[in-house]
């Protein structure tokens, strides 16, 4: 293999008319001049022939009115947008009520994923919270047992946090072989948020954790009475009482009105609709055995407090859901990369399956266990193409690929598989998720 740096296509920005000049060169394009637009609509492939109505004639959004202030009073996205919703997988589950979707990761950019698109995974449906009546206790080994409103959580320190949220089985159904045809479906168990919330560390420090208090037990309100055992050094690190998510209250399906974050370890942990927080001396097997995720590995033993979640990335653009429509010339790759272990400094790209690897620029900030935003840009000939990424993280780890995985943890599990994901795209751009060795 060879790797090595690979610039996308450089072309030259044209100085931008203002007022009078404007009008000029908007008249000149319409008279079949592309001289303002010079070699940037050639590079992008954006020319157009002169007499294109879309732009030579005026539509009806030009000419007419449209919806007032008071049309929509929260803000909806455009009607040309609607077909980007979270989607299921009916048959992956019996019951909606104790199941998932998928954020639509290929019709998003940037790092932030917006509140109606980000997954929701249920255990017991989507509880339906009060916040008048909402209240968390701690108990169990502490110095006073308290009980908090919402009112009273909203008076301590507050602090924002960027963060992914990735639930274990995401991308478990590829451990066997190629299954799911979309990276909404492969890999869109996860979301990326700012959360805004109480340090659990104040809280615990105003109960006072007795001395053998090692372990914390949050529980949830919803029907499942969902529980996760987390060792009190995490609780007392970075762990967040969050209610609100970028800028807005939770929705109902993030927990409304208060969740855990548990930045960096798998989301099962990430408790919703928090009502409680039990202090004790080692975890409560006998309560989460029942519904505890378990790593089993081929030789029949399972994999024990695999909570981090591993350095991980997928191409989103093109995927199967997003194929290569514009035809040969400058094309854009594009994805996203994370780890639970820090930051993502580097994501290197192969369009032929591995044999060459181009590092690809980065774009955004760069903040810990939360997604990074990657691109490659190249100019497609036609040829067809294996597409992967390669996250490495500020540990130094690099991401393997699904044959490395496999060979040290077998195919029981459907839980961390972070192995390398392979698109092929043909020579009409189409793509599909494929396994190569």
């Amino acid at each position: 293999m060879t790797d090595r740096s690979k610039g996308g296509a450089r072309v030259p920005a044209s100085a931008k008319p203002a007022g009078d000049d404007l009008v000029a060169s908007r008249r000149r394009f319409l008279t079949g001049g592309l001289a303002a637009a010079g070699g940037l609509a050639a590079a992008a492939g954006a020319a157009r022939a002169a007499g294109d109505p879309a732009i030579t004639e005026l539509p009806d959004w030009t000419v007419y009115p449209g919806d007032g202030v008071d049309a929509a009073p929260y803000g909806m996205p455009s009607e040309f947008e609607s077909h980007v919703v979270r989607r299921d997988v009916p048959w992956l589950t019996a019951d909606p009520v104790s199941s998932v979707n998928f954020t639509p990761l290929h019709e998003l950019d940037g790092i932030i994923t917006p509140n109606g698109l980000c997954f929701e995974r249920h255990h017991g449906g989507a509880a339906q919270v009060d916040p008048a009546e909402y209240r968390l206790m701690i108990n169990g080994l502490v110095e006073k047992e308290l009980v908090f409103t919402l009112e009273d959580l909203k008076r301590f320190p507050r602090e924002n946090r960027v963060y992914f949220l990735e639930c274990a089985a995401n991308s478990g159904m590829e451990w066997r072989g190629a299954q799911l045809n979309g990276c909404q479906f492969t890999h869109g168990m996860i979301h990326n948020v700012m959360y805004t919330g109480v340090p659990l560390r104040l809280l615990l420090e105003e109960a006072g954790v007795k001395p053998n208090g090692k372990w914390i037990l949050p529980e949830g309100a919803d029907a499942s009475g969902m529980t996760r055992s987390i060792p009190m050094e995490k609780a007392m690190d970075d762990c967040l009482v969050a209610f609100k998510m970028n800028g807005e209250a939770l929705r109902p399906e993030q927990g409304y009105p208060v969740r855990l974050c548990v930045p960096g370890w798998e989301g099962n942990m990430w408790v919703k609709w928090m009502r409680r927080i039990e202090v004790g001396d080692q975890p409560w097997h006998h309560r989460e055995e029942t519904s505890k995720y378990t790593d089993l590995m081929d030789n029949g033993k399972a994999r024990r407090f695999t909570w981090e979640m591993d350095a991980k990335s997928v191409i989103t653009n093109p995927s199967p859901q997003a194929p290569i429509t514009h035809g040969k010339g400058p094309t854009v790759i594009t994805g996203v990369a994370w780890s639970g272990r820090g930051t993502i400094p580097r994501v290197d790209v192969t369009i032929d399956g591995g044999k060459n690897w181009y590092k690809a620029r980065m774009s955004g900030p760069s903040l810990d266990k939360s997604m990074h935003r990657f691109y490659f840009e190249f100019d497609w000939d036609g040829t067809p193409l294996l597409l992967q990424s390669r996250a490495h993280d500020s540990t130094g780890y690099v991401q393997p690929t699904k044959e490395e995985l496999r060979a040290v943890r077998g195919v029981n599990s459907i839980y961390h598989n972070n192995g390398i994901q392979t698109w092929y795209v043909n020579e009409n751009g189409d793509a599909e998720n494929v396994e190569i060795s």
